[in-house]
């Protein structure tokens, strides 16, 4: 035996290796948002899709250019650049203009994610800042939703007019600031808000292919259930308890969890590791204070939709809620 292989390799803990790294992790999140990302096109169309990619690219390009700026290693292979393009992607109406989306995308990537050291030290979610702040620059783009149905098909991808020459057809979503604050419920059935067939954003309005996605994520080991669990009962529980006035407390109920971006936040971008806790009991904390504020936000607040903010809130307080839940 030669004097080069009986050498002794120190190295620090874990010594344990394993086949499951970032681009693993993030492989099984893009597979859960496919079904979401299907009946996205089947009720907008192609415009759906092409949105999701140019989001996509528009990340991985700002990713890679702002490595290789600073001459840092290029990470666009662990395909987290990908999830937040996709994500930001979901949480916009299919008819904003591609050009606000690639702005939306410049700001998720490089403000909230690269300036502050890349993947692992971002303490905001990037694809909810995106969306934050593509709100407070684009307010009226950002909350003009189409109708769904084949009508708008054409419309949205010439970005003006629909299949009969008339305008695209636009509307509320079942969350509007008229449901939230008078208590009036929406036109849209129950049946139609689970399956997705109402306006809205583009990925959040099947409840039904987000928990088909959130069920993938929990089986294969990807998240776990307590910040979605936590978070969407707290929900459910204030909702029941207080429904507005003419409104039966099982329907309020089941209209603020199958609408808005509830389940899209609770499944996917509360359980982000980086900017949620990880101990068992922050989770816990960290999924009942996202459920609160939402309440709080969609009752009392200007916006109709509160997820966003109420996780862009709770991530701040991620450092505070794992010295709590420290063992």
């Amino acid at each position: 035996m030669s004097q080069e292989s009986r050498k002794l390799a120190v190295a620090s803990s874990p010594h344990v290796s394993s086949p499951i790294g970032t681009r693993s992790l993030m492989l099984d999140v893009l597979i859960a948002l496919v079904p979401a990302l299907c009946i996205g096109i089947w009720f907008f169309g192609p415009r759906a899709l092409t949105m999701t990619v140019v989001s996509v690219l528009a990340c991985e390009v700002f990713e890679y250019g702002y490595r290789k700026l600073l001459k840092k290693t290029n990470t666009c292979g662990d395909l987290s650049a990908a999830i937040t393009g996709v994500l930001l992607a979901f949480v916009c109406p299919v008819t904003i203009p591609y050009w606000t989306i690639i702005l939306g995308d410049f700001f998720a990537i490089v403000v909230v994610k690269q300036l502050f050291g890349g993947l692992g030290k971002n303490f905001l979610n990037p694809a909810l800042g995106g969306r934050a702040f593509l709100m407070l620059c684009y307010p009226i783009l950002m909350t003009t939703w189409v109708k769904p149905g084949r009508a708008n098909w054409a419309g949205l991808l010439s970005g003006t007019v629909g299949m009969n020459g008339a305008e695209l057809a636009t509307g509320a979503t079942p969350l509007s600031v008229d449901f939230m604050h008078s208590g009036l419920l929406p036109d849209a059935s129950l049946g139609d808000m689970l399956i997705g067939n109402v306006g809205g954003c583009l990925g959040e309005v099947s409840a039904l292919m987000l928990i088909v996605g959130g069920v993938y994520l929990v089986v294969r080991g990807v998240i776990r259930v307590r910040v979605p669990v936590s978070f969407i009962a707290t929900v459910a529980v204030l909702t029941f308890l207080f429904p507005a006035a003419g409104a039966g407390r099982l329907d309020w109920m089941l209209y603020n969890l199958l609408g808005g971006g509830l389940m899209l936040g609770a499944i996917f971008m509360a359980t982000d590791y980086v900017t949620s806790p990880a101990t068992p009991k922050g989770e816990i904390i960290f999924g009942i204070g996202c459920g609160l504020l939402t309440v709080f936000i969609r009752k009392f607040g200007g916006y109709p939709e509160g997820v966003s903010y109420a996780i862009l809130i709770m991530n701040t307080c991620v450092w505070l809620l794992d010295k709590v839940g420290k063992p």
